[in-house]
């Protein structure tokens, strides 16, 4: 039968909790309570049957399917990040993990810092770059690697030497090289690990392409590098890489990834040994491109949706359904925040016109104060609840007054922070302006960081937004 999940597992599963998940069921069920779960999937008489429930209700087929999921999250999860740098450097073993803990990216404490410390280690301690074959492909060492070691766990993160060498940021000699002699002498092109137990997992084409958390550069030979990975049978379908160079970074952005990956077959094929191993966790290739289609109507990416588009994905699609979109079509985030080319584009292609909440939403953000009744204007506000934080992110000024005149407001916090936060993070001042004007208070707090509209601003060395709420009277905004 299709199995449909309910819920989501979470992203490092735990089996006994689970187990202990299947047995709740069955005591329900014995003790005559009714169970929406046994309803949908299976009657529910022994053990077998809770276990088959639960793992049905995760979207795995059966029992055994789940398990063997667990099992291969277990086996693949690693936590870099975990790892702080600073210890004894006292033996050798000490300092070789000590520099592949600040040369390589990890998404914990990265810092174009950590690699100029592993320089310095490395001008004190030089064998260091001799110490293992970790160690080697970092530094360059060429001569010295043994490659018969090419697929060799070890280091500090339980890395194969090819992951080492592309999370790299460490300017290091032959890089291009050392790669291709590894993947020659048995290197799994789709190395990788799940970071965390997260289910996308970081693969050497992750590395190489970096961004993501706190905007990591790429790998000094990005290009070059991941070539050699595809041409040696690296699945383009990479979910982290997708992430990482899209929702997962700040603008600006480029799409040299994805020019490359979509040469490669990015969309199609059956998503190779990670979404193997991942199944339901793991998007399909078809949702890969559709996710892609999503954020590059929100971001307004025109060249980035025409090239999702030429693959044939479907203008409607909605992918993976990320909550940061709202589940929301393309068509509709282009249209109402005022990427007009992406619209037409997306319209001519087969997109379905807006409903009438959207139709509201589109004339708002185009700076009109929509004719609406109270029945349609309290939908609309419903529906988007968040919609000025959006509005002053991207700073549509001319948005703010027709969304407040809907019955949004402006000077409240959706979530953890308000419109002025995001105004003011992102350098609009003309933004940040007319929501002191309509009544948003300058001294509002988020929840997250505590941080008024001046600390957003200061944080991203907006200069202009800054001195002027510098400028402002003691006061000012608040009602």
């Amino acid at each position: 039968m299709p199995t449909m999940p309910t819920r989501r597992l979470p992203d490092d599963p735990n089996l006994d909790h689970l187990r202990g998940q299947a047995k709740a069921l069955l005591k329900q069920v014995r003790g005559g309570q009714s169970s929406a779960l046994a309803d949908e999937f299976h009657p529910v008489q022994n053990l077998a049957d809770a276990q088959l429930v639960i793992a049905r209700s995760y979207g795995f087929p059966s029992w055994p399917r789940i398990v063997r999921h667990v099992e291969l999250v277990d086996h693949y999860s690693r936590s870099p990040h975990r790892q702080s740098v600073g210890g004894p450097l006292e033996t050798p073993e000490q300092r070789a993990d000590e520099f592949l803990r600040l040369a390589t990216l990890h998404y914990g404490q990265d810092d174009p810092a950590r690699q100029r410390s592993a320089r310095e280690l490395l001008e004190r301690f030089p064998e260091v770059a001799q110490s293992n074959i970790y160690t080697q492909v970092v530094a360059g060492d060429l001569d010295g690697i043994d490659f018969s070691a090419a697929s060799t766990e070890g280091g500090p993160f339980r890395w194969e030497p090819l992951l080492y060498l592309t999370y790299s940021r460490l300017e290091a000699p032959h890089q291009l090289e050392i790669a291709r002699r590894l993947l020659e002498n048995g290197a799994d092109p789709n190395a990788g690990y799940l970071w965390q137990g997260m289910p996308s997992p970081f693969t050497a084409i992750t590395g190489v392409f970096g961004r993501g958390e706190g905007d990591q550069p790429p790998h000094l030979h990005r290009v070059e590098l991941a070539r050699l990975l595809l041409d040696a049978g690296a699945d383009p379908n990479d979910s982290q890489t997708m992430y990482n160079c899209g929702p997962g970074c700040p603008p600006p952005y480029d799409d040299v990834h994805l020019e490359l990956l979509l040469e490669y077959g990015l969309g199609r094929g059956d998503g190779g040994p990670w979404h193997e191993r991942m199944t339901t966790a793991h998007p399909t290739p078809q949702q890969l491109l559709e996710d892609e289609l999503v954020f590059a109507s929100w971001a307004g990416l025109l060249h980035r949706a025409e090239l999702v588009l030429a693959q044939g994905t479907d203008p409607e699609g909605t992918g993976t359904r990320h909550p940061a979109f709202g589940g929301e079509r393309p068509y509709e985030l282009a249209a109402v925040q005022g990427h007009t080319e992406i619209a037409e584009l997306l319209r001519a292609r087969g997109a379905a016109p807006l409903d009438d909440v959207h139709e509201v939403y589109a004339a708002a953000m185009r700076g009109e104060t929509p004719d609406v009744d109270a029945e349609l204007a309290a939908r609309a506000v419903a529906r988007i609840s968040h919609l000025p934080v959006r509005a002053a992110e991207i700073g549509r000024t001319e948005a703010m007054e027709p969304l407040q005149r809907l019955g949004y407001d402006l000077g409240r916090l959706y979530g953890s922070t308000a419109p002025i936060h995001r105004a003011a993070l992102n350098g609009h001042l003309e933004t940040v302006r007319k929501l002191i004007e309509l009544g948003a208070d300058p001294e509002l707090r988020d929840l997250n960081y505590h941080g008024n509209a001046l600390g957003w601003a200061e944080h991203n060395h907006q200069d202009a937004v800054a001195d002027y709420l510098r400028g402002l009277p003691r006061g000012t905004g608040t009602r």
